[in-house]
C-alpha cells in the first residue's frame, strides 16, 4: 500500500511550528529557573535562590551607601592589589559549620577565607565564596573592596571588580553578608557574563561554602618541624547558572552536633548527623569537624563504641582514666627527651594518676636522660673536630692552589655544578597575606576529599 507524498509546504510549516515550540519552552524554563525559589538541603545548610523578579532579591542586597559612613571601611590595600588577603576582626561570634569565628580573611578573589592556618593556597578549602574568580582590583580606580560591621552582621562587597585575564568583559559587583545567627547571604548586582564562561585556568571559579579540619604530623626525619595537612570534609556547591544580575542566595544553617552541651541532649539528638558524646572532651560531635584531631587523639571513637553498646550516658569512667594515665606518663617522658625548640604547644591533659606512679615515671625519665647527655657531648665533639678539619683544609688550599688537593676542589667548585630550577607544582594560585603573622617551620599539604 503506497502512501501519498507529503506536501513540502506542510513539512516547512511543521518545522517552523516545532522551532517556535522549542523557543517557547526554553523561555518558560528560563523564566521558572530565575523566578522560582529553590530549597536545597546541603546537610549543614539549606540554600534558597531568588531570581531577578523576586522582591526578596532586592531586600537581601545591602545598600552600603545608606549605612553609617564611620563603620563602612574601604580596604586600601585590597582595593589596589591582586591576589592579596587581609584579616578582619568580627564584633560578634559567627557560627560557621557549628564553629564560632571571631576573625575572617577577606581576599581580592571574591571570597572569604575562614581557616585558622593562613597559607598560600586559600582557594583550596575553608571558604565562603559568593564568586571566587581571578579578580584584580588594581586594574581600575573604580574597583574597591568594602566591608561593614554593624554588630550583628558583616557585609563584604567587591565593587566594580574586573577579571585580570578578561578585563573587556565588564565589571562585577556582588557581596556576602555573614549574620550572627549563622545565615549567609550572597547578593549579586552586576554579573556581565555567565559564571560558567569565566576562565578557571589561572584561578579557580567557585560559588559556595567549604570547611575542613587540620591534622598535625611530626616529621621524624626533621626534628622540631611539623606538617599540617588539611582535609576537606564538606562542600556546598551552588548552581552557577542561576547567578545573574539582581539575584540572591540565602543559606540557612542546620543543627550540628557541636551545639549540644550535655550527653543526654547529644545522644537524643535527631538531626542529619550521628552525634556521639565524648566524656574526655565533654563534647558532642559526629567525628568530622574542626576538632577532628582532638577527637582521635583522646580516643573518642573507642569511647563512642562502648557507649553505643549500652546506649546510655552512665559510662564507667574508671576505665578511661587508667588509659588516660598511661598516655599522660608516656607523653611526659617523651616530652622530657625531646628538645624545646618546637614553637607550637600541644594541649596538656591534667594528671589523673596517683603520686607514687608519677614519682616512678619521673625517676625512670631521669635515668634515661644520662645516655642522652653522653651522646650529645660526643656529637658536639665530633662536629667541632669536623669543623677544625674543614678550616685547615681550606687554609691549605688557599695557600697552595696548585697542589693536588687544590686542583681537585677547584674543578668541583659550585659554579661548575648544573643549575637546578625549582617550580611550584600546585595548580592553586598563591595568595599573600597583607599583614603576615610571622614565618613558621611548618609545611602544608592540600588534600581534596577526606
Amino acid at each position: 500500500m503506497k502512501t501519498a507524498p507529503t506536501d513540502p509546504n506542510t513539512k516547512q510549516g511543521l518545522n517552523k511550528l516545532w522551532k517556535v515550540y522549542e523557543c517557547v519552552m526554553k523561555c518558560v524554563f528560563l523564566f521558572l529557573s530565575l523566578t522560582l525559589q529553590e530549597d536545597t538541603d546541603h546537610n549543614y545548610y539549606t540554600s534558597k535562590t531568588y531570581g531577578p523578579s523576586d522582591p526578596m532579591s532586592k531586600e537581601l542586597w545591602v545598600n552600603i551607601d545608606q549605612m553609617d559612613k564611620e563603620k563602612v571601611k574601604i580596604h586600601g590595600i585590597l582595593s589596589n592589589t591582586h591576589r592579596q588577603a587581609a584579616r578582619v576582626n568580627l564584633s560578634f561570634d559567627f557560627p560557621f559549620y557549628g564553629h564560632f569565628l571571631r576573625e575572617i580573611t577577606v581576599a581580592t578573589g571574591g571570597f572569604i577565607y575562614t581557616g585558622d592556618v593562613v597559607h598560600r593556597m586559600l582557594t583550596a578549602t575553608q571558604y565562603i565564596a559568593p564568586l571566587m574568580a581571578n579578580f584584580d582590583p588594581s586594574l581600575s580606580r573604580n574597583s574597591t573592596v568594602i566591608y561593614f560591621d554593624n554588630g550583628t552582621a558583616l557585609v563584604v562587597q567587591w565593587d566594580h571588580v574586573h577579571l585580570q585575564d578578561s578585563y573587556n568583559l565588564g565589571s562585577f559587583t556582588f557581596q556576602a553578608t555573614l549574620h550572627s545567627d549563622g545565615r549567609i547571604i550572597f547578593a549579586y548586582k552586576e554579573v556581565p557574563i555567565q559564571i560558567a564562561k569565566i576562565s578557571s585556568v589561572n584561578h579557580p571559579v567557585k560559588v559556595g561554602l567549604s570547611d575542613a579540619f587540620v591534622v598535625v604530623h611530626r616529621i621524624q626525619q626533621v626534628p622540631n618541624v611539623r606538617r599540617k595537612t588539611i582535609y576537606e570534609y564538606h562542600r556546598v556547591e551552588l548552581l552557577k547558572t542561576k547567578i545573574t544580575n539582581s539575584t540572591a542566595v540565602q543559606m540557612m544553617p542546620l543543627p550540628t552536633c557541636l551545639q549540644f552541651t550535655s550527653c543526654s541532649t547529644c545522644m537524643a539528638a535527631e538531626i542529619n548527623f550521628n552525634c556521639s558524646w565524648c566524656h574526655r572532651l565533654n563534647r558532642c560531635s559526629s567525628g568530622f569537624d574542626r576538632h577532628r584531631q582532638d577527637w582521635v587523639d583522646n580516643s573518642c571513637p573507642d569511647e563512642v563504641c562502648e557507649s553505643t553498646k549500652d546506649n546510655t550516658c552512665d559510662i564507667n569512667t574508671t576505665q578511661f582514666q587508667t588509659s588516660t594515665t598511661a598516655t599522660v606518663t608516656k607523653t611526659t617522658t617523651r616530652n622530657r627527651l625531646a628538645t624545646e625548640a618546637d614553637s607550637t604547644q600541644t594541649t596538656s591533659h591534667p594528671p589523673t594518676s596517683a603520686p607514687t606512679e608519677a614519682a616512678a615515671a619521673e625517676s625512670t625519665a631521669e635515668r634515661e636522660t644520662h645516655p642522652l647527655h653522653t651522646g650529645l657531648i660526643l656529637g658536639m665533639l665530633m662536629l667541632m673536630l669536623v669543623m677544625v678539619v674543614v678550616v685547615l683544609v681550606t687554609v691549605y688550599i688557599y695557600h697552595h692552589p696548585s697542589s693536588a688537593a687544590g686542583l681537585f676542589f677547584i674543578e668541583r667548585r659550585p659554579s661548575r655544578w648544573p643549575a637546578m630550577k625549582f617550580r611550584r607544582g600546585s595548580g592553586h594560585p598563591a595568595y599573600a597575606e597583607v599583614e603576615p603573622i610571622g614565618q613558621e617551620k611548618e609545611g602544608f599539604i592540600e588534600s581534596e576529599q577526606c
